[in-house]
């Protein structure tokens, strides 16, 4: 699995690059056959009415699919976090999906009606 950390807006910082790296290692746990993730963090504007608003934006590439979240937060940290529950929870059921289609497979070879 291949993990890029690409900055928007902002200044790519060590604690950045190794703080969203740890979190989408995390993953593996989650989904197996993960073969890359491209996350970009940062920021679109330097001017918004609402101070400053971060963004965090994943692609995880997945055999047949990919899975892609964007969250946004008044801190980067945040906006990484968040992206990683969601990445959680998306991945879940794409995971469930596949036992699914694999489950009807199996039956279909066996014979088996519902």
């Amino acid at each position: 699995m291949t993990i890029n950390v690409q900055a928007t807006g902002i200044d790519m910082t060590d604690a950045i690059n190794s703080y969203a790296r740890e979190k989408m290692e995390g993953l593996k746990k989650f989904f197996d056959n993960i073969q890359k993730i491209d996350i970009d963090v940062g920021m679109k504007s330097q001017h918004h009415q609402k101070g400053k608003v971060f963004f965090a934006e994943a692609n995880i590439h997945v055999p047949g699919s990919i899975v892609r979240v964007s969250k946004e937060a008044e801190d980067l940290y945040k906006a990484i976090d968040k992206v990683k529950d969601h990445l959680k929870v998306e991945l879940d059921e794409l995971k469930g999906k596949m036992r699914k289609v694999d489950k009807q497979a199996a039956r279909n070879n066996k014979g088996y009606e519902l």
